[in-house]
């Protein structure tokens, strides 16, 4: 089978950075269903597994963590697929990704693909659509439809009032976390963003208010005259923008974060008893937890949004055939942090 793989962490801009090779096709066993990839999309731990992780004695480590396509075949243990069904995922970090025609995957991290969506669109969901869930109605503890109940912050009932800061709303992930907490929650919704195009995204996926992450975010929440934020999503540059995070969120809020920052003072949070989450997708596939199947779960409720209407594709730009020259470019742009929704690659 055809995949593209890497031998050496090696800066994208060199010739050897991904490769175009040739595999042996994978057998599935237990629980695995072997899946025809269709199309997948780039995010940035793609980036940082190649830049990072290099393969030992010069393997062929295959990356990738989005994936929409067709079961071709079932482990003897499989019961919730059969061959011919369209499927999406985002995979698991312990096993080969997906950038290869063929990959093996755990039943209980798959989803049955949006009926409305091709594969392109539907492959630009899965992982950040996983972690935006997670943080937001997990991690951060936001109940659905705007009815917080007693977990409302400083023991308000509902929503009144409490509001989401999305840092990095254009991203990948931010793009559907916008999405999910405008449609969903009752929760305003503040996105940031630093260009005009990147501002109408945000708008456009449902932000009340888009605010410019170049610039101290407390001081731009000051200048809209809001109050201080109830929950905060820090999707990037954590580290830069720490110090305006513990000044704006509220008393008794909650932070959740999900990239690698620097060290940061979390005694910062102290005064005002402000907590700190960390979301990981992978954890659950990981760690093998009994909850696994919540992520099928989770993928199908998604699906059945984006069917019905509530949520749409996050894909930002197709950049052609799965191949090495196509990713090189996909991981160029993640690299430059210029990003504007999902990059999607289709066929081989």
């Amino acid at each position: 089978m055809k995949a593209i793989a890497y031998r050496q962490s090696l800066p994208i801009t060199d010739a050897n950075a991904l490769l175009d090779i040739d595999l042996p096709a994978p057998q599935a066993q237990g629980r695995d269903l072997l899946v025809a990839v269709k199309a997948i999309s780039v995010n940035p731990v793609d980036v940082k597994i190649r830049a990072n992780a290099p393969p030992a004695d010069g393997a062929a480590k295959v990356i990738g963590w989005d994936a929409a396509g067709v079961v071709q075949a079932v482990g003897p243990d499989v019961t919730m697929f059969k061959p011919g069904d369209e499927v999406w995922y985002a995979g698991d970090l312990t096993r080969p990704g997906t950038n290869s025609e063929l990959h093996l995957v755990d039943e209980r991290i798959v989803g049955h693909k949006p009926r409305t969506l091709d594969f392109a669109q539907a492959a630009a969901l899965p992982l950040t659509a996983i972690t935006a869930w997670e943080l937001l109605f997990e991690r951060l503890q936001v109940s659905r439809n705007g009815d917080n109940g007693d977990k409302g912050v400083m023991g308000v009932t509902g929503v009144t009032g409490q509001s989401l800061l999305v840092i990095g709303a254009a991203g990948g992930v931010g793009s559907i976390l916008v999405q999910l907490a405008r449609q969903l929650t009752g929760l305003t919704v503040i996105g940031t963003a630093s260009r005009d195009d990147t501002a109408q995204w945000v708008t456009e996926l449902g932000a009340h208010h888009v605010i410019d992450h170049s610039k101290p975010l407390n001081e731009e929440i000051a200048r809209l005259g809001l109050p201080p934020v109830t929950y905060v999503a820090g999707l990037n540059q954590t580290d830069h923008h720490w110090p305006a995070i513990a000044e704006l969120v509220a008393p008794q809020g909650k932070v959740a974060l999900i990239d690698d920052p620097a060290a940061i003072d979390v005694r910062l949070l102290k005064r005002k008893s402000v907590s700190l989450h960390w979301e990981f997708m992978f954890t659950r596939s990981m760690f093998q937890t009994d909850d696994m199947a919540q992520q099928h779960q989770l993928l199908n409720d998604v699906a059945q949004l984006v069917d019905s209407g509530v949520l749409k594709t996050t894909l930002g730009e197709r950049y052609g055939a799965i191949n090495a020259a196509n990713l090189k470019r996909a991981h160029a742009l993640i690299e430059s942090n210029r990003a504007k929704g999902k990059i999607v690659l289709e066929g081989f």
